[in-house]
């Protein structure tokens, strides 16, 4: 990321993301993270994880005013102790704000000297000012593989100021011997295994091994636990404007649900084909409002879109202005007012037509889906859907089992005739063929993503008959399960097991 500007979307507008220059007009890191609101800051973060804070600006310089006492551990001043090594701490500091920054979230890495360091980045609006960190600890307690890694990189760097010229000879031919040396009459005298020469370069090798073992130990899911608590903390105590920081994270979790859907496509090795059945789920979810089910369903379709046409950004914008029309006409269907919707498309087009990378692309139709459920959410429909929005719920977690009406419409705490009105009306399907679908989409994920017979799916996906399920499923898709499976599974590539 250089210094420049950074343009991207967010809730349909555009928007310029900017480096603090530290100029006039511009306000000082620490006059926006004043001290008293970093030692609130701290506090709560060291009530919960025993761990001190230190706060740069985007130059990767330490804030003095904004840093815990015990932010520096004596291992990091002995590395620091060398300018070469100070320079690249600072370095490392810029680099981990930037990805901070481009991602939207907490930065996680192994240092250069090989210890944890985490940033969450600092923007306030549009405006980025630097990064808080904190770390500087061990993943485990330091083993010998990990001692030896932690004097290996520094060895390796040769810079003298660290562990001078450290040549410590070998036990055995591939492993380093790294035995201390002892005390005897107040004097440190080198054990075997080191020349004369060398027991000054040993000596340094201990100071760090021993500045090393002070280092506090937490574990991998306590640090990720750490970093969402602080940069929660962060932005709620400081009181910044985390619109677009958050908007880069949304941006960036949904390339990654998109990149794991596509390698799982892979693995599966189905025949591409245009997701029609996942466009019908996911009209039917804006119809209800299900936002996380909605979501889910449209980074499946980009995932699908991407998995053929990856990096073909025109074929993207076309396929995504075929859903938007298919998505206004679900919503004009839902009671948004047709004019209204018209004018949202316009607006919708114009910006499709704008951005210029898949990523943004993709976030934006995110955002776009919001719309359509806030429009459907808010028209004169809204209340029928949420009465229905309790029966589909019990239909997701029970269609493996015997399913009446009564309960149905039970759960839903209406009448059977209401149930069945709402249903025809708002979904187009009785409350029996929505269960229908549900099954049979369950039983072609079974069929397609495991090795189980069609008898064990017929049962996991709530049939207790084989024919009738085979009878069933053939007219719904056009194919029996056999058939199905056979079709959309390539040759040559192994089911996933359960």
């Amino acid at each position: 990321m250089g210094e420049g500007a950074h343009t991207f979307e967010i809730t349909g507008q555009m928007a310029v993301l900017r480096w603090s220059t530290g100029m006039a007009e511009q306000p000082r890191l620490v006059d926006i993270l004043t001290p008293e609101k970093f030692e609130r800051i701290e506090r709560g973060f060291r009530r919960r994880f025993k761990l001190g804070l230190e706060t740069t600006g985007r130059n990767g310089m330490p804030v003095d005013e904004l840093c815990s006492e015990d932010c520096r551990p004596r291992f990091c001043r002995l590395v620091q102790r060398d300018p070469d090594w100070g320079q690249q701490c600072t370095a490392e500091r810029r680099r981990a704000i930037e990805i901070a920054v481009e991602t939207g979230q907490p930065f996680i890495t192994i240092c250069h000297a090989g210890i944890v360091l985490v940033c969450v980045p600092v923007v306030d609006r549009d405006l980025i000012h630097g990064g808080v960190f904190f770390g500087k600890c061990l993943w485990e307690p330091p083993t010998q593989v990990l001692t030896d890694d932690v004097v290996s990189r520094l060895r390796g760097t040769g810079v003298k100021g660290i562990l001078p010229a450290i040549r410590v000879r070998p036990q055995t031919e591939g492993s380093l011997c790294v035995r201390l040396d002892t005390k005897e009459r107040g004097q440190r005298v080198p054990k075997a295994g080191f020349r004369v020469g060398e027991s000054q370069d040993a000596l340094a090798t201990e100071e760090i091994t021993e500045a090393l073992r002070e280092l506090p130990v937490v574990r991998g899911r306590q640090v990720h636990s750490a970093a969402e608590f602080l940069f929660n903390l962060l932005y709620e105590v400081g009181g910044f404007d985390a619109r677009l920081i958050r908007w880069r994270r949304q941006r960036s979790r949904q390339q990654s649900e998109i990149g794991e859907f596509i390698q799982e496509r892979k693995k599966l090795g189905a025949k591409w084909q245009y997701p029609l059945e996942s466009e019908r789920a996911l009209l039917q979810k804006v119809k209800i409002g299900d936002r996380t089910g909605a979501k889910e369903i449209l980074n499946s379709i980009l995932g699908t879109i991407l998995f053929k046409d990856i990096g073909d950004l025109g074929i993207l914008k076309v396929r995504l202005l075929e859903l938007l029309s298919v998505l206004s006409r679900s919503a004009v269907e839902g009671g948004v007012d047709v004019n209204t919707m018209l004018e949202r498309n316009l607006a919708y087009v114009n910006k499709v037509m704008q951005i210029d990378t898949q990523e943004d692309l993709c976030a934006w139709i995110s955002t776009a889906l919001n719309e359509f459920i806030e429009l459907v959410y808010s028209s004169q429909d809204a209340r029928k859907m949420t009465q229905l929005r309790p029966a589909i719920s019990y239909i997701d977690a029970h269609y493996d089992q015997p399913i009446t009406l009564a309960e149905i419409a039970r759960a839903s705490h209406l009448s059977v005739s209401r149930l069945a009105h709402l249903f025809k009306e708002q979904m187009g399907v009785t409350p029996i063929d929505f269960v229908t679908g549900v099954r049979i989409e369950r039983a072609k994920e079974l069929l397609l993503g495991t090795d189980q017979s069609c008898t064990e799916i017929c049962f996991q996906a709530g049939y207790g008959n084989q024919s009738y399920f085979t009878r069933t499923f053939k007219s719904v898709v056009g194919m029996t399960p056999r058939q199905f499976r056979l079709q959309n599974r390539r040759t040559g590539v192994p089911p996933i097991r359960p």
